[in-house]
């Protein structure tokens, strides 16, 4: 589950992790109502007006009904004209910004509807460095990587100039130690306060992140200002949905807009369903099952468009409802439903398929493997049935079947 930045920064805020002072706004007059308390409580007359949706890059994003305006945008009206000319600035900006579609290098070229802006305090910068604590799978374990190229893509950091990023492993039984969050200081060029500022918030942060059952919290940019504070100037969050139940007030933070309705919908059902850009819908039973057959729809020269994999005790109705989810996918040219049955009898999945093929008016090529428990009655099944099923011998002679009738 991800969660915005004005979300985010509560829950830093909430640990003494440094974040500027923001109001959430989702109107045109609670943006502007925002600033009069927001410009007398830091006595600084700029402010920040930020887009907010669950994707990066909003600063280099351009909205698709006002490209001359971007996803975050600084306003520095108040230093000449007041409080009153920010809160003109403000409402304008809010006016295009809030409903409209914002595109960045994260959300593809459909972008993403704003619903919410956050309005947030101008900061002096002095320095812009990039700070995230994510768990690598590889390592079993929360990775911190910190880099002094802060605002850039750390992807492009990676390619370009990897020696820049600098990481260190966390040991689950004592956190991070005093020592590695010292070292990242000394990397990021960071002396005297600003050291010792940066290994508070460092360590704080890696506490929470363990707390709060991360996958990944990103900082970026985390900025040194003139005085030597360091405070996280964004926040990006993502958690496990299966350590959810743990912390109940983290859960009411979802925002479902933010979503793929399939995936909602998937998740509603009791099935593991992740949208994926290829032509080739699966339907599989089994998450390594799943996997091997994406890899080998890629193998023979296809493209999956989609992980879905119904479980070992899938019923009719959910078999149904994976059909349907697929099926509304517009990318989708063809599917393959690949089953093997242990606890998943193959008959019911018969069953569902030939159940969901009528109801969805199925109107792409199907080819479909089963093998296992009741193998033979499920083929039978579909056999017998008046729906267009291809047969497979194997997940090879049916990925590669589907790949040539999508085409």
């Amino acid at each position: 589950m991800k969660i915005h930045e004005y979300q985010a920064k509560k829950l830093m805020a909430t640990r003494g992790i440094a974040v500027p002072q923001g109001r959430v706004a989702a109107t045109v007059n609670e943006a502007v109502a925002a600033v009069g308390p927001l410009v007398t409580e830091t006595g600084n007359p700029v402010v920040v007006v930020k887009s907010q949706i669950h994707a990066g890059g909003r600063g280099k994003g351009k909205f698709v009904e006002h490209p001359d305006i971007g996803g975050v945008t600084v306003i520095t009206d108040g230093i000449e004209g007041g409080v009153t000319a920010t809160e003109k600035a403000v409402a304008e900006l809010a006016e295009k910004m809030l409903g409209s579609t914002l595109v960045t290098i994260q959300t593809g070229e459909e972008g993403k509807q704003v619903n919410t802006l956050y309005v947030e305090q101008g900061i002096d910068i002095h320095r812009e460095l990039y700070l995230s604590i994510l768990l690598d799978r590889a390592e079993g374990r929360n990775v911190v990587m910190a880099s002094t190229e802060g605002g850039m893509e750390i992807e492009k950091v990676a390619e370009e100039t990897p020696e820049k990023i600098l990481r260190q492993v966390i040991d689950p039984a004592i956190g991070l130690a005093n020592f590695q969050a010292n070292a990242l200081a000394r990397g990021l060029e960071l002396n005297g306060d600003t050291a010792k500022n940066f290994v508070g918030f460092v360590i704080a942060l890696a506490d929470a992140a363990v707390d709060w059952d991360t996958d990944l919290v990103e900082i970026n940019p985390l900025v040194v200002t003139s005085d030597g504070s360091v405070m996280a100037l964004d926040g990006k969050m993502g958690f496990d949905d299966n350590a959810l139940f743990r912390d109940p007030e983290i859960a009411e933070m979802r925002d479902e807009s933010e979503e793929d309705p399939a995936e909602l919908e998937a998740k509603d059902a009791g099935l593991s369903y992740i949208n994926l850009d290829g032509t080739i819908g699966c339907l599989v039973n089994g998450a390594g099952l799943a996997m091997a057959t994406m890899d080998t729809i890629k193998h023979v020269g296809g493209e999956p468009a989609n992980f879905l994999d119904v479980g070992g005790g899938a019923d009719e109705e959910q078999v149904a409802t994976a059909f349907r989810i697929i099926t509304k996918d517009p990318k989708v040219k063809g599917i393959f439903v690949n089953i093997f049955g242990g606890i998943m009898r193959c008959d019911t999945i018969a069953t569902g398929i030939v159940s969901a093929v009528k109801e969805v008016s199925l109107s792409v090529p199907l080819v479909v493997r089963l093998e296992g428990t009741n193998v033979e009655e499920g083929k039978t099944i579909i056999r017998e049935s008046d729906v267009d099923v291809v047969a497979a011998d194997d997940m090879k002679d049916g990925a590669a079947k589907i790949v040539e009738l999508a085409r």
